[in-house]
Formats: structure tokens, sequence, C-alpha cells
């Protein structure tokens, strides 16, 4: 796509590119060949696409998908959108992170960096075939950290839970208009089974949370401060491991294992009452 098209498109929609938006938009037109061939798109798909913006991506996916429903934000986006793609795309208009996502099978989108980190999550929760996603290289590299790196996270751990992730193909900055500070990187979330079995995932992600606001710390320190008594402690495992050396199904025991206390401080309380 040539830049005089995007300005013509721009001014006629009174579309101005916001940075808090998260709105850069791909002007490669061989990259969002790639997307799609990596998404294996055909027409017995439904695809979700967040953030359409130009609809570089979108006019493709109307031709080979049997299926297509996007989600934009922009006012004028959503309107050049419809003009464009009449009744080949189904277009929502609003905040994806606050919209119930219709039924998908596949999801093909270059989301914005400003909602990445809310939306994956938001994405995870939901059982498709697959995901191709162009998001920040730096956030993507998140997603699949292992522990001991610095960007070892509760994403790294949420993901892992939830999805086989893999890193596609680096795309620079210049591949976008206007040209953001960072690069980027296509991923593809394939969902699966947890890899191991917690008792309560709520708790898991709960300690996944606390763990990781001090991520540098040992457990049982980090355990302390949350209020649990040093006997209580005493009993648990990986306490003098720092936070950003635990595997994520042995935050799995340490969660199993406090509930564990917990369930049976509770029985105790009721006991004596």
């Amino acid at each position: 796509m040539r830049i005089s098209e995007i300005l013509e498109i721009t001014r006629k929609y009174n579309v101005t590119p916001r940075k808090r938006k998260g709105q850069n938009f791909l002007v490669d037109e061989r990259v969002a060949n790639r997307e799609i061939e990596y998404a294996q798109i055909s027409k017995e798909d439904t695809v979700l696409e967040i953030g359409p913006g130009l609809g570089i991506l979108t006019s493709r996916l109307v031709e080979r998908a049997g299926r297509v429903i996007a989600i934009e934000y922009d006012r004028g986006l959503a309107k050049y959108n419809r003009e464009r793609f009449g009744n080949k795309l189904e277009l929502i208009e609003g905040d994806a992170l606050l919209i119930p996502f219709p039924a998908f099978d596949k999801i093909v989108s270059n989301i914005p960096y400003n909602i990445s980190s809310p939306l994956i999550f938001k994405i995870l929760e939901h059982r498709f075939k697959l995901a191709v996603i162009m998001i920040q290289k730096e956030f993507a590299e998140r997603m699949v950290a292992q522990p001991g790196d610095k960007r070892y996270s509760r994403l790294s751990i949420g993901t892992y839970y939830r999805a086989d992730c893999e890193l596609l193909e680096f795309v620079p900055r210049s591949r976008f208009w206007p040209a953001p500070e960072v690069d980027s990187m296509i991923i593809r979330l394939v969902p699966r089974d947890p890899p191991f079995r917690v008792k309560d995932e709520k708790s898991f992600f709960e300690l996944v949370d606390l763990l990781f606001k001090y991520r540098r710390k040992k457990i049982g320190t980090v355990l302390r401060m949350s209020g649990i008594d040093a006997k209580s402690i005493e009993h648990l495992p990986y306490t003098d491991r720092r936070v950003d050396t635990l595997a994520p199904h042995e935050i799995g025991i340490l969660s199993d294992v406090i509930s564990s206390f917990t369930s049976l401080e509770k029985e105790s309380d009721r006991r004596s009452l």
C-alpha cells in the first residue's frame, strides 16, 4: 500500500494515527501475504481480526476465509472498512477489550501495541484453532521467555499454560506508517490443554500475579510480605529460590500446597467454633 493511498484514505475518513491508540499501519503487502499463509486460511474458517485499520489483512481474509469478523475501535476506520468491503465483512465497532468475542476458528491480526497485554490474555481465554498475530518484538519475546531469563514474566507463564507459542518472523518498524519506535514480530498461537494440572486455576494465577510483582526476591520473602505466617512458610517448597527461577509447573506445585494449607486452616477454624 502506497503512502499516497494511505494519506488519501486518512484525509477522506478523518483518521489521524494516534500513538496512544497504537495506530501504526502495515504497508508491506508481502508481510500481509505471509501472515495469511502462516494462518492457512480456508473457506471453512471463521476468522476474527482485531483492528483491521486500512484493510491490508482484511482484503486478503475476505477472499480466503468463509467468514470474516472484524472489531474496529476508530469510527473513521470502521466507516472506511464498511464501505470498502460491504457484506464480505462483518464489522463490530467498539473496544475489543470490552466487547464479548463472537465465535471464531482463527485470529489473524496486527494488534495495536497499546493493548497487547490485556488483549492476549483475553484471547487465551477462548478456544480456537490458531492465531497468527503481529505484536511488538519485545512483547513476543516475553511470551516465550524461560525461567532465569530477564524477560520471564506472568505473561510467559500465562501463555505457556494455555497455548504453544511460536515466533515466526521479525518485522522491522520500516514496514509501517507512521513508523513506530519499536520493531514487530509475527507469532503463532495454538491452544492446547495445560501441560500440568493445578487444584485451583484462579488461585494459581493469583499466586503468579503476586510473585511477579517481586520477581527478584525469594519466594519465602514474598509470601511473608503477603501475610502468610513464618511457621507455615517453613513447610512450603522452593522458599529459598528467587521468583524468576521457578518453572510454571513448580509455581503450580507451590499453589497447590498453599491451597492445601488454607483448606486445613479453614477446616480447623470451623471445628473450633
